[in-house]
């Protein structure tokens, strides 16, 4: 259990998300919490400092002001992995300019896959690119991108995230994948012959968009 406080900027609905959600969210109407302000510049100094001490010692969020709906916290709408048959659902949050691709999942939510993970791109498509063959990679989890040795590798980033990642190249344009492109993790199959092809195959495939 935690509270983030914050600016509702578009930054935070991210971080909860990150977190696993919002059960409440609360707009910070009332003064009798903040500081005195000479204007509405500073408002870490004149608003969110002094919630988050009083949140620290016992005041009820409820208390802070006007409950309202987490949904309606910009961006609106973050998207969450999702657990299906067995295997997680997610997809591509954000490609940095290396052509790291970020996912929404954490390492704790694939420590039941093992060291291995089974990722697969492709296989979520509809309409007219529902005929592409989807791409299907065995994926090491690596804490460096050294450790990734040749082709793909999962890392965990700076922000504790997975990434698809290749040491000194582009995921992105291997794979052909961007933000917003869905993919499917799951433990290795019972065929080592056919997750091990997968990670030597070359593969060319356009974004889903």
């Amino acid at each position: 259990k935690g509270v983030f406080v914050g600016p509702d900027n578009g930054l935070l609905a991210m971080a909860i998300a990150l977190a696993g959600g919002a059960g409440r969210a609360v707009c910070l109407t009332n003064t009798d919490y903040h500081l005195d302000a000479p204007g509405e510049t500073f408002a870490g100094r004149d608003i969110f400092g002094p919630v988050a001490a009083h949140l620290c010692n016992g005041i009820d969020l409820s208390e802070l002001g006007e409950l309202i709906d987490p949904a309606l916290l910009l961006p609106g709408v973050v998207p969450l992995p999702r657990e299906e048959n067995g295997s997680l659902h997610g997809e591509v949050t954000w490609v940095d300019r290396f052509g790291n691709c970020q996912l929404n999942v954490g390492p704790d939510e694939v420590t039941n896959f093992g060291e291995v993970v089974r990722v697969e791109i492709g296989s979520l498509l509809s309409g007219a690119s529902a005929s592409r063959e989807p791409v299907v990679r065995a994926l090491k989890i690596v804490q460096s991108y050294d450790q990734i040795g040749s082709g793909l590798g999962l890392v965990v980033d700076s922000y504790g995230m997975l990434s698809l990642c290749v040491d000194r190249g582009s995921a992105a344009n291997e794979l052909q994948i961007g933000q917003g492109d869905l993919i499917v993790l799951s433990a290795p199959t019972d065929s080592p012959s056919q997750d091990s092809a997968s990670v030597t195959t070359s593969v060319k495939i356009s974004p889903t968009r």
